[in-house]
């Protein structure tokens, strides 16, 4: 019989991005992150000048982050334990929006942490991505986890059977995020792993046994 599968995000599910980000621009950049809507591209101003960075430089020093600056991420506050228990009970893989170059580096990162996971990376929508995953593995049933509400609604809409947790562990940033629970496009919003991995277990140990 095959396993349950359960599809996790990265980036603010497992480790840490925006805050270490926000120290890094702030001290190797000059510039001030502070988030109060849901709009990144806003929340960046020169320190100098107060002026806002331009987009195109917000993408390069994403990329530059990435390249550069990953050692900087710490893991959410339950979520390695956390993965470590699902594992014994469900495949886990990791589904991250990162360029597929970088699918090594983040399976390293993660392995430092202490999360020995398969990652898949991605660019745009996830829903087509979890599809490919989830013909792979051929689950008894899926759980995707995930920190921003675009992605359960991409998901909800190919894989309407997959049980969708709205998870953001970053505290900057979580009170900005639009929730997809409301919005109807995730089954729940939890935001820490304390109380988002007994509503896991349920969800994967319930539908095991159909």
């Amino acid at each position: 019989m095959s396993r349950p599968l359960v599809i996790s995000d990265c980036d603010e599910v497992l480790l840490h991005m925006v805050a270490p980000f926000k120290d890094y621009v702030a001290h190797c950049h000059g510039i001030d992150f502070s988030m109060t809507d849901n709009d990144f591209a806003k929340a960046m101003r020169y320190a100098a000048d107060g002026s806002q960075v331009a987009p195109e430089e917000i993408w390069r020093l994403l990329n530059l982050f990435f390249d550069t600056e990953m050692y900087r991420q710490h893991p959410i506050i339950g979520a390695v334990g956390a993965i470590n228990a699902l594992s014994a009970h469900a495949d886990v893989v990791i589904l991250t929006n990162l360029g597929d170059d970088r699918r090594e580096a983040r399976t390293r990162q993660l392995a430092d942490h202490g999360i020995a996971a398969r990652v898949f990376t991605n660019q745009g929508p996830k829903g087509p991505a979890l599809q490919a995953i989830i013909a792979e593995y051929r689950p008894s049933r899926t759980v995707f986890i995930d920190d921003l509400p675009q992605h359960h609604a991409s998901v909800g809409d190919l894989a309407p059977a997959v049980r969708r947790l709205h998870l953001c562990g970053e505290p900057l940033i979580a009170p900005h995020i639009a929730c997809a629970h409301q919005a109807g496009h995730a089954h729940a919003r939890i935001d820490t792993w304390s109380e988002a991995l007994p509503w896991i277990m349920t969800h994967i140990e319930e539908l095991h046994d159909d």
